[in-house]
C-alpha cells in the first residue's frame, strides 16, 4: 500500500503572513518575524537512505519535500558514530573531546557543568522550549536546564504509552529472553542483553509504537504552547527509529517488495584496513533472532534491510504529520526547520551491522535546513556538496533566528552557503571513535562480563586479528581503553589515525587513507604508498583538532 498522498505527503505551500492565530476559538498573538519558531527534527540511526539523497529504494516523500524546498547538505558528518557522544556534541556545538563525552555512559554536564545547549541558548533569548521523543541521549535529557516545559501524556486524554513491541508475543519473547540472559550471565545481562526480535511488522496503528505516539503528543503540545504564550517556540521533535529494533506498522513494510531490496556490495573489510576499526555487530546480536556468531545469511540480511526501510518510511510519515500540524496552525510561514540524524549506519557494508565506525557509511548523515524564504524563492532544489558537520547546527540556527553567535562552539554557521552552496567553508570534517572492535555497542570499554557471555568468542577473534596486525605493539589493555581513532574527511580523502592516548607524543599506531574519488566505498587502504600525503594530512588533523604533534611514522 502506498502512502496516501493527501494525508502523508506534506504540502509545504506558504501561507499569508498572519499577525494573529485562531486555534479552537482562542486568539493568540504571534511572535515577530525577527524571532521565528524553530522546529528541530532529530532522527536516530538514519544514514542518508532517503529518496532526496539518491536512494533508489527508500520511500520518504515528506523528508524529500522538505529537502527540495530547503537546502540539503550531501557531505555532512557526525562527530562520533554513536548516540550519546553525537547528541552531546550536536546539542552543545562542541566536539566529543571538548564536551568530554566519548561513550554512552557519561553525562555531558559531568565534564562541562556550565555549557550552554542549543535550546537553553534560545530560552536565554526569549524562547519557550519543549520536546517530544529523543533529542538528547537517554539518561542525559538535561530537562532542568534546556527546556521550559515538558508535555505530559495527559494531553492525549489517556492514550496508552506504547512499549517496545506492538505484538504481545514479541513482548513475551523479550521478557523470557531477558530472564534467561540474567540467569545465565548475571548483572552483565542488564547492559542490553536479552532483547526480543530485531524486527516486527504487524497491522497496528502508528501510535502503537513510540514515534507515532510522540507525534500525537507533539501535535497536542504545539497546540498548547500556541494557546498559552506569545513567545516563539523551540520545538524538539526526536524520532527513535530507525534505531533497533526495526519495528513499524505493516503498511510501511507493504511499501516495499522484499525481492527488489538490494543489499550491500562491499561486504569485506578494507584491504590493508585497521583490524581494530570494525566490530562484530555486537548490538544487533543482542536480539533474540540474530546469530550470536558467524555471518548474517542473505535471506536474513534482506529481511533486516526491509525492516530498516519500513522504519524509515514510518518515521517519514510522522514527520509529515507534525509539519502538517505546523502548517494547519498557521505558523509554518514563521518557522525555521533543521532535520538531522545523529550518525550513519552499516547495513552489511564492510561485513558489519550497526553504527560505531570511523568510515563514511557510519559518519555521513542527512542534514537539511528549511526556511519560508528558501521555499518561496527557489525554483529548483538547492544542494550543497560543501563539507559540513553536525556541530555547525548550533551557530547556523542562531544566525537563522537572528540571535548573536554562541561564544563556546567548535562549529561554523552554514548560512552563507544558503545563497552560495558551492562555496567551501571547511577544508575537512572530523569524526572520532575509540577502537570499535574492542568496545561495547555504546562505545564503553569491554566490561568483564562481556567475555563471559556469547560475545566471548567474537572478542577473541577480533583480538587475535589485531594482535597479528600490530605485532609487538599489541597490548590488550591499551587497545581496549587507550586508543582513539580520529578521522578527517576532505573533499578527496578520508584519513583515519589510530592514536595512543596514553602516550600523546607517540606516532599513530596505525593509519588508513582512502581515495574518495576513485574508491568511494573505502575498500582499499592506500596509506603505505602515499607517505608524503599521509604526513601532510596528519599535520592538518593535529592542528585542526589541537592534538599533540605526534611523529609521522606509522
Amino acid at each position: 500500500m502506498r502512502l496516501n498522498s493527501n494525508k502523508h505527503i506534506l504540502p509545504l505551500s506558504l501561507l499569508l503572513v498572519m499577525t494573529v492565530l485562531a486555534i479552537n476559538g482562542c486568539i493568540v498573538s504571534q511572535p515577530s518575524k525577527s524571532h521565528p519558531h524553530v522546529l528541530f527534527i532529530s532522527i536516530d540511526d538514519l544514514r542518508p537512505e532517503l529518496g532526496s539523497y539518491g536512494s533508489d529504494q527508500a520511500i520518504t516523500p515528506n523528508i524529500d519535500r522538505l529537502a527540495s524546498e530547503g537546502i540539503k547538505f550531501t557531505r555532512a558528518y557526525a562527530q562520533q558514530a554513536i548516540c550519546g557522544p553525537s547528541r552531546a556534541s550536536v546539542m552543545t556545538g562542541l566536539r566529543p573531546d571538548s564536551v568530554g563525552v566519548t561513550h554512552n555512559y557519561v553525562k555531558f554536564r559531568e565534564s562541562q557543568p556550565n555549557v550552554v545547549t542549543i535550546p537553553q541558548y534560545f530560552v536565554e533569548h526569549g524562547y519557550q522550549a519543549t520536546y517530544v521523543g529523543k533529542i538528547f541521549h537517554h539518561g542525559d535529557l538535561d530537562d532542568d536546564l534546556s527546556w521550559t516545559w515538558l508535555p505530559s501524556r495527559d494531553l492525549l486524554n489517556g492514550v496508552t504509552k506504547p512499549s517496545r513491541y506492538a505484538d504481545p508475543v514479541n513482548t513475551e519473547i523479550q521478557r523470557e529472553n531477558k530472564q534467561r540472559m540474567i540467569a545465565q550471565y548475571g548483572a552483565q545481562a542488564r547492559f542490553g542483553f536479552g532483547s526480543g526480535p530485531a524486527i516486527e511488522g504487524v497491522v497496528t496503528p502508528d501510535n502503537s509504537y513510540h514515534d507515532g505516539y510522540n507525534t500525537e503528543l507533539g501535535i497536542a503540545a504545539l497546540e498548547h504552547l500556541l494557546n498559552s504564550s506569545n513567545k516563539p517556540i523551540f520545538f524538539g521533535f526526536g524520532m527513535n527509529k530507525p534505531h533497533l529494533p526495526w519495528v513499524a506498522p505493516k503498511q510501511y513494510w507493504d511499501l516495499y517488495n522484499a525481492e527488489d531490496i538490494s543489499l550491500a556490495i562491499d561486504k569485506d573489510a578494507p584491504i590493508n584496513g585497521a583490524a581494530m576499526g570494525l566490530h562484530a555487530s555486537f548490538e544487533l546480536r543482542t536480539f533474540y533472532d540474530i546469530p550470536k556468531y558467524g555471518d548474517i545469511s542473505e535471506a536474513q540480511a534482506r529481511e533486516l534491510k526491509h525492516a530498516y526501510l519500513a522504519s524509515v518510511s514510518y518515521v517519514d510519515a510522522q514527520i509529515g504529520r507534525l509539519l502538517e500540524a505546523f502548517e494547519n496552525a498557521g505558523v509554518l510561514d514563521n518557522t525555521i526547520i533543521v532535520l538531522w540524524s545523529d550518525h550513519g549506519y552499516h547495513l552489511g557494508e564492510k561485513g558489519i551491522w550497526g553504527k560505531a565506525s570511523n568510515y563514511e557509511i557510519a559518519t555521513r548523515v542527512p542534514l537539511v535546513f528549511w526556511t519560508p524564504e528558501l521555499a518561496q524563492n527557489q525554483r529548483e532544489p538547492v544542494t550543497s556538496d560543501a563539507l559540513a558537520e553536525l556541530i555547525d547546527i548550533f551557530p547556523t540556527l542562531a544566525e537563522m533566528a537572528g540571535l548573536p553567535q554562541p561564544s563556546a562552539k567548535d562549529g561554523t554557521s552554514l548560512v552563507s552557503l544558503f545563497n552560495s552552496p558551492t562555496t567551501n567553508l571547511k577544508h575537512a570534517a572530523f569524526s572520532q571513535f575509540p577502537t570499535p572492535a574492542l568496545r561495547e555497542w555504546g562505545a564503553f570499554p569491554l566490561r568483564r562480563g562481556m567475555r563471559e557471555t556469547y560475545f566471548g568468542p567474537l572478542i577473541e577473534d577480533v583480538e587475535e586479528n589485531i594482535a597479528v596486525q600490530m605485532g609487538d605493539r599489541w597490548d590488550k589493555t591499551l587497545f581496549e581503553t587507550g586508543v582513539m581513532g580520529y578521522t578527517m574527511r576532505t573533499s578527496d580523502y578520508r584519513l583515519i589515525a589510530w592514536l595512543d592516548q596514553t602516550s600523546p607524543d607517540a606516532p599513530p599506531l596505525f593509519v588508513e587513507l582512502y581515495d574518495e574519488n576513485s574508491d568511494p566505498l573505502e575498500t582499499n587502504n592506500i596509506a603505505a604508498e602515499n607517505q608524503m600525503l599521509v604526513s601532510d594530512l596528519l599535520n592538518q588533523l593535529y592542528v585542526s583538532l589541537s592534538l599533540p604533534q605526534q611523529g609521522s611514522s606509522h
